[in-house]
């Protein structure tokens, strides 16, 4: 609450900490900005800098994404699709960190995607009403998938340490653990996953040095510059080399994937007009150096690939590292791999419930009051355990089927690819529709930036539903474009039945300040 000014206010204002008043300072600007948009603050700022960023970080993945699709490239063009695949795809997955960074900067707000393009496109509240819908279930859909690769990283380990094979429905019991785990860290709230995600960034660098000492020190034999740089593999039976490489980006795009989290907390984010865009980008940088440390070190060490190709271990990944450092190594690896594949999966929940919060706060939500509570940790608890309810349920179908859930999880990284799309189709197309520019902006080079976003997501949408294995049978049958397909029929029937009587565009919730609101702007000058 701010109050008028007085002597014993101003004395107190001396003796504040420096650091303190610094704190709050950019609070009440946050805070300040926040309100001109439309929305009380609801949330404690208490996430920092290293929080935002471990957020991006942690959704990104970049050890659990890396090792988990490894394989996609390692047998859709080998060593040399997987080394100039990430570098390019980097550099273009850079453009769109950078895209959206500029957005975030002038709309630091909760729902991310959903809001900027409801905010940039008010005429247009269909846009903005599937925009968010199919970015939340993207987002549902990425942390079950993390969690159920959590799960098999569990599973590997008992068939490496104890000579167990696991059944898929014990696989997918652990997976319904982990959901669980995730929703009770998730409802702790915002400091918890905070302290997570900061965990998470040195983890990841630490882990990935980890790793990459004991490939470079214990590995039997280390392959040649010229097999990691141009040895070409193809086990997808396609004859084209151009087009089997680029089914290898697949690999460097899934990996990548995730850097926009940081927008889903920027509510709870100290200077986040600012923070949050810069971890957006941060994100990327680091994780393309890492990522390129990290696979350099695979590919040196990968002892066989037809041996990988064919192993009996949950996760393929697992037998490039028992053949490079031995079962015991191989146990500890894949466990620093498995801690941030679930720390990752917790934030993708963390960034769903967020969502939905947003969607529920501008009437997008059948049952609105449940899904805008907040418990005492500050968490929108009914969105987190929605999110793991659908998650577990999505979980079963491995159970039945490998190729369904795989296709099912295919489709959330083309939804997220799809939700990146929006807000950059609006710039591009209606270039004044961003009227406000924060703290981080592009300058001259907006346009030129996000021209070249949109051609690669385009390009990367119609890549991830194409075949990847041919003859095409109904075994190896890509069914992306199916359950992409199913995704936008929910969602398009949602709007039709009940969104289009519901859902106009973003609601102020401040209405009933609209008075307060000038009061704060002038004591903030004040303080």
């Amino acid at each position: 609450m701010m109050n008028s000014v007085h002597p014993t206010s101003q004395h107190v204002e001396k003796t504040t900490p420096p650091k303190d008043l610094s704190v709050a300072e950019n609070n009440d600007e946050s805070d300040k900005r926040l309100l001109e948009l439309g929305y009380r603050a609801e949330f404690r700022r208490e996430m920092s800098f290293f929080g935002v960023l471990g957020m991006s970080f942690c959704a990104i993945g970049i050890l659990t994404g890396m090792s988990s699709a490894f394989q996609t490239g390692l047998f859709s063009g080998g060593p040399l699709g997987l080394f100039w695949g990430w570098n390019i795809c980097s550099l273009f997955m850079l453009f769109i960190a950078l895209s959206l960074a500029e957005i975030c900067s002038a709309y630091p707000t909760m729902g991310g995607l959903y809001f900027w393009v409801c905010k940039m496109k008010p005429d247009s509240p269909a846009l903005g009403f599937c925009t968010g819908w199919v970015y939340t279930i993207a987002m549902i859909l990425t942390g079950t998938s993390g969690n159920l690769s959590v799960a098999l990283y569990i599973a590997s380990l008992i068939e490496i340490g104890q000579k167990i094979s696991l059944t898929r429905v014990e696989i997918a019991a652990i997976a319904w653990g982990v959901n669980v785990a995730s929703g009770i860290i998730n409802t702790v709230g915002t400091k918890a996953i905070g302290h997570m995600s900061s965990f998470n960034l040195w983890w990841t660098i630490g882990g990935t040095l980890v790793l990459v000492i004991t490939l470079f020190m214990k590995a039997p034999e280390r392959n040649a510059a010229t097999f990691v740089f141009t040895d070409y593999e193809n086990f997808t039976g396609w004859g084209s080399k151009g087009f089997v490489v680029l089914l290898g980006f697949l690999q460097a795009v899934y990996t990548l994937e995730g850097c926009e989290t940081a927008a889903q907390v920027a509510e709870e984010a100290q200077r986040a007009e600012f923070l949050a865009p810069v971890a957006v980008v941060g994100s990327i940088v680091g994780s393309w150096i890492i990522g390129l440390v990290y696979m350099l070190a695979l590919l040196f060490s990968v002892q066989s690939i037809p041996a990988v190709q064919s192993t009996s271990y949950a996760i393929p990944i697992a037998q490039l590292y028992f053949d490079a450092v031995g079962p015991r190594l191989t146990l500890m690896c894949l466990s620093v791999i498995a801690l941030a594949q679930f720390m990752a999966a917790v934030t993708a929940f963390t960034a769903s419930s967020r969502l939905l919060y947003a969607l529920a706060r501008d009437n997008s939500v059948p049952m609105k009051r449940h899904f805008i509570r907040l418990n005492r940790f500050q968490a929108p608890f009914i969105g987190i355990w929605f999110s793991v309810l659908v998650g577990c349920i999505i979980s079963c179908a491995y159970i039945g089927s490998v190729i369904a859930f795989n296709a099912i999880l295919s489709s959330a990284a083309i939804s997220v690819m799809l939700g990146y799309l929006q807000p950059i189709i609006v710039r591009v197309f209606w270039p004044s529709a961003m009227r406000e520019r924060g703290p981080f902006h592009l300058g001259r080079w907006s346009m030129l930036i996000n021209i070249a976003s949109l051609s690669f997501i385009v390009f990367i949408c119609v890549l991830f539903v194409l075949p990847t294995a041919r003859p095409v049978t109904q075994f190896n049958m890509n069914y992306a474009i199916v359950s992409v397909g199913g995704i936008f029929l929910i969602v398009g029937l949602t709007w039709f039945f009940w969104g289009q009587h519901h859902f106009v565009g973003s609601v102020h919730t401040n209405s009933d300040i609209v008075e307060e609101g000038a009061t704060v702007s002038i004591s903030s000058g004040n303080k």
